[in-house]
């Protein structure tokens, strides 16, 4: 049967959706890359809640959805931007977030990294963001899990120059217990981040982000780079000190990245691979062995529906993955912390659908499309 798809004109358009899945089955951990794949998180949603409540997690979907990601030899990278931090997610919730998703990791043998950031306070002095700092740190630390300096709003808001950035990330550099991941989220994901490392021009906040990893090189195990820029992020991991590693984070490029060139490539630290989690797990075993001409043949076709998802205001990229996870079965129902499931239009949400049942990511795709006809009829599309 087919479903009439909403168009962004008004109009409507017949689909006729697959009726086979790909055959992706778990697998051991990768070899030729490191892989982390940005989870989202699963509301409550019988939780009696309001967009600026705290939030109301389904734990044991959340979990399961992370044994799912694991099972595929994935990273979890856990508490990021994909999580809805300060979207949906204040520092209480990932708090407990980490520490869950951190013994769970324990339990099964799964690799994790957690976000730590500042989004307990709105602001303040530097003394006062540093100590936010310190104690998300301690958080991720002591749950055994590592750690992934994420970029703060209320740093962007009170550096006043370079400066500040070298001294207050140095200070939580020579402090870290391992070596962790430095997060650089470009303004497209949060315009409160504009003018990050003491400058609106990227070439110097550049080489303020590289003088600053080139001063503690022991403490970085790498770098996340998304500032969807494919050049820039292939000229700074080449500048990069040996041994630290570049993990994109280029949700519009990543194939070519983590495939490289004669000078180096990238590993991955991606939102996109949540959706993708099983098929990026089956180009990166093509890697494995060699066959870069294979890996990209898998992973290119995923560009498009990367590229929809994450299209301005692409901040509200979470919506489409978390409407993916719902029609592939990962959750029961299509409902985010903070309400944002009203963040994306439904033709938005039709063609995020129609591009991810092309490339078969489905494993009932009757089963999505069952619900994605719920979802139309919801809208009052006609049949």
């Amino acid at each position: 049967m087919t479903l009439r798809l909403p168009l962004p004109d008004g109009s409507t358009r017949a689909y006729t959706p697959r009726t086979e899945p790909l055959a992706l089955s778990p697998a051991g951990p990768l070899a030729s890359r490191t892989v982390f794949s940005a989870a989202h998180v699963v509301a409550d949603p019988y939780a009696d809640t309001t967009p600026d409540s705290p939030a109301a997690v389904d734990w044991d979907a959340t979990l399961a959805f992370r044994r799912h990601l694991w099972s595929h030899g994935l990273g979890v990278a856990e508490a990021m931007d994909t999580a809805q931090r300060g979207m949906g997610l204040d520092w209480a919730g990932a708090a407990e977030l980490i520490r869950r998703s951190a013994a769970e990791a324990r339990a099964v043998g799964g690799r994790i990294a957690c976000g730590a950031g500042t989004d307990q306070i709105t602001g303040g002095t530097l003394a006062e963001i540093r100590a936010a700092y310190e104690e998300q740190l301690a958080v991720v630390e002591e749950s055994g899990a590592q750690a992934v300096l994420m970029a703060s709003r209320a740093l962007a808001a009170a550096a006043t120059g370079p400066e500040d950035y070298l001294d207050l990330y140095g200070h939580l550099l020579r402090q870290a217990g391992e070596p962790v991941i430095l997060h650089w989220l470009g303004p497209m994901f949060d315009p409160a981040l504009d003018g990050y490392w003491g400058s609106a021009d990227l070439d110097a906040a550049t080489e303020t982000f590289l003088d600053l990893v080139g001063a503690h090189p022991d403490k970085v195990d790498g770098i996340k780079v998304s500032l969807l820029d494919a050049r820039r992020e292939v000229e700074l991991r080449r500048r990069l000190p040996e041994g630290v590693r570049c993990y994109t984070g280029d949700d519009f490029h990543y194939p070519e990245l983590i495939a490289g060139d004669e000078q180096g490539f990238s590993h991955a630290l991606l939102g996109i691979f949540d959706p993708l989690g099983p098929l990026a797990a089956e180009a990166v075993r093509i890697l494995d062995t060699g066959d870069a001409a294979g890996f990209r043949k898998t992973l290119d076709p995923t560009v498009a529906l990367s590229r929809h998802l994450f299209r301005p205001p692409t901040r509200f990229y979470k919506t489409g993955v978390v409407f993916l996870a719902w029609l592939a079965g990962h959750q029961e129902h299509f409902t985010m912390v903070g309400g944002l499931q009203s963040a994306r239009s439904l033709p938005h949400l039709s063609r995020a659908y129609e591009l991810a049942d092309g490339l078969g990511l489905f494993p009932d795709p009757a089963r999505a499309e069952s619900r994605m006809r719920s979802l139309l009829t919801v809208y009052g599309v006609p049949r």
